[in-house]
């Protein structure tokens, strides 16, 4: 037994060595929620990788179906048609989308709102302005925003919003979340290791076949095609916006697309902000805010939520991080 011991052992590791199962990498591209998603997984063979990356696609629209606001029987819709009327009974999921919503409005002082979506568009990015709004047409076309408006009910689960014409929207936060619906589907189906990237609302987890991390390129905003430096993703997630896409211009001065919710005017001071978190949906909304808030406020936020970091660039594309970033020299 002292010789045919180690020899069993040799011939058991053997056979586990050659039972070890070879992953590929299976990518999928395609449009939903309105938007460019690219779905990677990491699987035994294409087959199965495209059946995983449905079953994503599957949960991706059965998000969009419950939080859109285009769509007239969403839940989402029919808050919005009973706003100054009566509550609205919802279900689990959407209800606490919406608490969380409310949470992230508190921290960063209303600079994340999705009653924004019941603005005044006196701001318009479609080549259409022909003139600076007015302070009045400002101030008026804010009137119905208002985080605080938005009344929920835990013990009946139901959802009201306020003001008659108030509107919610996830445009802010529903790419993430719905990204992160898509990897928590994917986990729960034993798919080993993937990237859900929503218009670049982007979660991981696992590695590469290779066994080396995911990367994500942060570019310079001034050039997208320079990647300024790459940036491991373990476990993570990731969320970037910017303001050089789109704009209009008055007097020599330019206005970004994004708009302060608590004062109607475009945010100004940043290019671009990228956000790294655990959940993409925090990613999602923190970018939006961080913009808004700008650099000193935004990074004072970002310093003091633990596990989630900040690359920003500001106006005059000067980079700036918050505390546990560290670059390799």
């Amino acid at each position: 037994m002292k010789v045919l011991l180690p020899l069993f052992f040799s011939f058991l590791a053997l056979t586990v060595l050659g039972q070890e199962r070879k992953y590929i990498t299976v990518t999928k591209a395609m449009t939903l929620m309105g938007s460019r998603f690219d779905i990677t997984v990491v699987a035994v063979n294409e087959e199965i990788g495209y059946i995983n990356i449905d079953e994503a696609v599957g949960e991706i629209r059965r998000i969009e179906d419950m939080i859109s606001s285009w769509k007239p029987d969403s839940e989402t819709s029919l808050i919005n048609k009973n706003a100054g009327v009566k509550p609205v009974k919802v279900s689990y999921e959407l209800f606490k989308l919406i608490e969380q919503s409310k949470q992230i409005s508190l921290i960063t002082d209303g600079a994340f709102d999705i009653s924004f979506a019941s603005i005044d568009q006196v701001w318009k990015f479609d080549g259409s302005m022909e003139y600076k709004p007015t302070a009045a047409e400002v101030k008026k076309s804010i009137a119905k925003v208002g985080y605080e408006k938005i009344i929920l009910n835990e013990e009946n689960q139901t959802v009201f919003l306020r003001d008659k014409g108030m509107k919610i929207s996830f445009g802010a936060i529903g790419k993430g979340y719905a990204a992160d619906k898509a990897k928590e589907l994917l986990v729960s189906k034993q798919v080993v290791a993937g990237v859900v990237n929503a218009s670049g609302d982007l979660t991981t987890w696992g590695t590469k076949t290779t066994g080396e991390k995911w990367l994500i390129g942060i570019a310079n905003p001034l050039n997208k095609g320079k990647i300024f430096t790459w940036m491991p993703i373990v476990e993570s997630s990731v969320a970037t916006s910017g303001s050089l896409d789109k704009y209009v211009a008055f007097d020599g001065n330019k206005y970004s697309h994004i708009i302060d919710p608590r004062t109607g005017y475009p945010a100004t001071g940043i290019n671009s902000v990228s956000v790294f978190a655990k959940e993409a949906e925090i990613c999602d909304a923190l970018a939006t805010a961080v913009f808004i808030l700008g650099k000193d406020a935004g990074l004072a936020l970002i310093n003091q939520l633990p596990d989630t970091e900040v690359i920003l660039f500001d106006s005059n594309n000067k980079m700036f991080v918050s505390n546990g970033i560290l670059f390799n020299n």
